[in-house]
């Protein structure tokens, strides 16, 4: 099936060519960062997580929405969903993929992913999150990969494939539930000091991701023909809606524990990022961004005329993956070192060759979607044919 990817025409190649130098770009400056160490981006002592970790929080979200398209389809045979699954699965692999590669840049020095091997420590959540990514990434490989020859040869997929879509079910869950608990596991860190933390960042990651898969899915009826069906895209437009209305309350009542409590500690980090400290302000109009488009498209989606219009639930789908990226791939992590233990305040934006390396693994990601999605649409298409 992975001849599929080598046939296209001009437009398909002219893509891949363009990420493809996107990618190189990425390279070239990671190549820098190797030699000169992570000096060149914008990090340093006292905020140790940026932007690429950050980017990594995001898009594990983006992996472990997957199980929205799956659980229905596979769990309680949601047959509407029969042509996205496979789509979301896709789209789980190359999310992966691009987490693992944020993390791998973030170490500074590769070598040091062999430690995390050589010497395991149970203990350490960071040791359980690479079990629980590439434990994920295999099952999803195993899946897509059976279940995509299966219906390439227009028989049933074996038995033994149905526990393993079942084990993957609560995989997914648990690969934020983990990626959280590094976050939350940190005490000296009051804004990420809070039990909803997990349930917050699996509502975010139901919101965003399917909400991606939106755009893709409309996407490829545009630029392939691929019909996604109107029930499929309707049911991901109301899953997106409950979870951005439970993301919201999570927000909401982060911000009555903290104002209410008047803990001066995690209020600290609540007016850095919403309305800046001793001057500081550089979230500020990022995060009040991100709760504007988080209004608007609740106002976009609880209303289902609004809702069910195609066009508006593209643009209502756009909206929401902005809006949590900018809170959770930019304002979640950055704010937890803003200001110190200390009390300091020392800010931090990405430099220009953090932002391309990280705009570089992006491609990456997009890279493979495009060849993945190609291989299923043309099965799909011979099939049909």
């Amino acid at each position: 099936m992975l001849e599929h990817a080598l046939k296209g025409n001009k437009k398909y190649w002219s893509w891949l060519l363009f990420l493809a130098a996107v990618i190189l770009i990425g390279f070239y400056f990671y190549l820098k960062q190797f030699d000169y160490g992570l000096g060149i981006t914008g990090m340093s002592r006292n905020v140790s997580w940026g932007l690429y970790i950050a980017q990594f929080t995001f898009i594990v979200g983006v992996a472990a929405s997957a199980v929205m398209v799956v659980l229905p389809y596979y769990l309680h045979n949601y047959k509407a969903f029969g042509k996205i699954t496979i789509l979301g699965e896709f789209l789980a692999i190359s999310s992966v993929i691009m987490c693992m590669m944020f993390v791998f840049v973030d170490l500074g020095q590769p070598f040091r992913v062999a430690n995390i091997f050589l010497y395991p420590t149970v203990h350490s959540l960071m040791f359980w999150d690479v079990i629980a990514l590439s434990g994920y990434l295999v099952l999803n490989v195993i899946i897509t990969r059976v279940t995509l020859d299966a219906e390439h040869k227009s028989i049933a997929p074996p038995k033994w494939i149905r526990p393993v879509i079942v084990i993957s079910i609560p995989w997914a869950v648990s690969i934020h539930t983990v990626t959280a608990f590094l976050f939350s596991g940190l005490g000296g860190r009051p804004f990420w000091l809070t039990a909803i933390l997990a349930p917050r960042f699996l509502a975010s990651a139901f919101s965003a991701g399917p909400a991606l898969l939106v755009i893709l899915c409309l996407l490829l009826k545009r630029l392939t023909k691929f019909d996604a069906g109107t029930e499929a895209i309707k049911k991901l437009g109301l899953i997106i809606t409950y979870a951005m209305c439970a993301n919201v309350f999570f927000i909401l009542m982060e911000f009555f524990t903290t104002f209410y409590s008047g803990i001066p500690d995690h209020v600290a980090h609540m007016q850095y990022l919403y309305i800046g400290l001793d001057g500081k302000t550089r979230l500020v109009p990022w995060m009040w961004t991100s709760a504007f488009l988080s209004v608007l498209s609740l106002v976009f989606l609880v209303v289902p005329k609004l809702r069910n219009n195609t066009r508006m639930l593209l643009v209502t789908c756009i909206i929401v993956f902005l809006s949590i990226w900018i809170d959770k791939g930019l304002g979640l992590v950055i704010t937890g070192f803003i200001p110190t233990p200390f009390g300091k305040i020392i800010q931090y934006w990405p430099t220009v060759p953090e932002s391309f390396i990280s705009v570089g693994i992006w491609a990456i990601g997009v890279f493979l979607i495009t060849v993945f999605y190609k291989i299923a649409l043309s099965v799909r298409r011979e099939i049909e044919a």
